[in-house]
């Protein structure tokens, strides 16, 4: 009985060896790469946004420079759902991945949430999350963000050249506080604000995060006829997704009497700031693929052992309408907004060489 037991065990761990054999993950080790990166890493990649243009790109960017890295990349996101966000975290964490890139994750419990990874030696890198709690941080985490400051200066100072006479521009404000980007972005209104650039006559933000444009397609509609043609000048967008419903309610409206300007950008954005009479002037971005695409190479060089920045701002750019062809889109757009989507940063020798090996040139 035991020699059966014993040629039994025998089969199963050689069928377990030929599956490693035929599995992604098994892979051949590649000269003047790390040993932290070989092997196929598997890394999880969790948004607590919905799934909007900005999204897709930005899950897109880590995706597929992680691929090209031989990783094993898993995408999640949350629709904004705090808690589901937070169950999502945890369930990567106990899946034993090697890396995580956490998107969104809000200042009340990123620390408590993310300290576990930390703890269990999983390489951490954040996008747009604050995980500072009571004076306490994670060294361990990598943060990255938008230049979240420099988009708000970018836009109000396009909002600002509205101006008739020297005297404030009339504004409804298009923004909702508790996410780290848009609270940044709104200390920079509330300057422009405080120097007589601005007034807002109104505030409006979403209360259904499952349908933004639409909730705000809707809010933007109920609230025009207080305001005759002449009395807005402007309309500030902290986000795209807000952009969009807006710019929808303002065009259904016939207001063309209002000028629109925003932060972030889509394919979606551009063809509307392209349609003939559009009021939609300019946007503030940074390309969100390359946010993911950088993400990707920080989260590889911590797995690498090599030193990276406690934290990260990526360059911000300003889209004029009279800038864009009818070519134009997220890939392109490097013609005409230099330097659009293109970054050396972080980019190693020897993540070419896993380039060459895995399939992107």
């Amino acid at each position: 009985m035991k020699k059966i037991v014993i040629s039994v065990l025998a089969i199963i761990s050689l069928l377990a060896l030929a599956a490693c054999g035929n599995s992604p993950n098994a892979q051949k080790k590649i000269s003047g790469v790390p040993d932290g990166v070989q092997g196929g890493k598997r890394i999880a990649v969790i948004r607590n946004l919905t799934s909007d243009d900005h999204t897709k790109q930005f899950l897109d960017g880590a995706r597929t420079e992680g691929q090209a890295f031989g990783f094993k990349v898993d995408t999640f996101i949350s629709n904004g759902d705090d808690a589901r966000f937070q169950e999502l975290v945890n369930q990567a964490i106990q899946g034993n991945y090697d890396g995580l890139i956490i998107s969104h994750g809000k200042k009340p419990y990123s620390y408590q949430m993310i300290k576990p990874a930390v703890d269990k030696g999983i390489k951490v890198v954040t996008f747009d999350t604050i995980i500072d709690s009571n004076g306490k941080t994670l060294k361990d985490v990598t943060t990255t963000f938008q230049d979240d400051k420099k988009l708000a200066e970018m836009s109000l100072t396009e909002i600002a050249a509205l101006s008739k006479n020297g005297k404030p521009v009339n504004v409804i404000k298009l923004w909702f506080g508790g996410l780290p980007p848009l609270d940044k972005r709104d200390t920079i209104y509330q300057k422009f604000e405080k120097e007589n650039k601005i007034k807002t006559l109104e505030t409006i933000g979403p209360t259904n995060m499952q349908d933004v444009q639409g909730d705000i397609n809707a809010k933007v509609s109920s609230i025009l006829s207080k305001y005759p043609a002449g009395t807005v000048d402007a309309v500030w967008a902290s986000w795209d997704e807000l952009a969009k419903g807006a710019y929808k309610a303002m065009k259904e409206n016939k207001r063309n009497d209002m000028k629109m300007i925003s932060i972030d950008i889509s394919n979606q954005d551009i063809n509307l700031m392209r349609e003939k009479g559009s009021t939609w002037l300019s946007t503030a971005a940074v390309d969100p693929k390359l946010i993911g695409t950088l993400d990707m190479r920080l989260l590889a060089k911590k797995l690498a052992g090599e030193q990276v920045p406690a934290s990260f701002e990526i360059k911000a750019n300003l889209i004029k309408k009279d800038q864009l062809t009818p070519e134009s889109n997220m890939v392109n757009l490097n013609k005409v907004i230099q330097g659009w989507g293109e970054s050396k940063e972080f980019d190693e020798a020897w993540m070419q060489k896993l380039r060459d090996q895995y399939g992107k040139k």
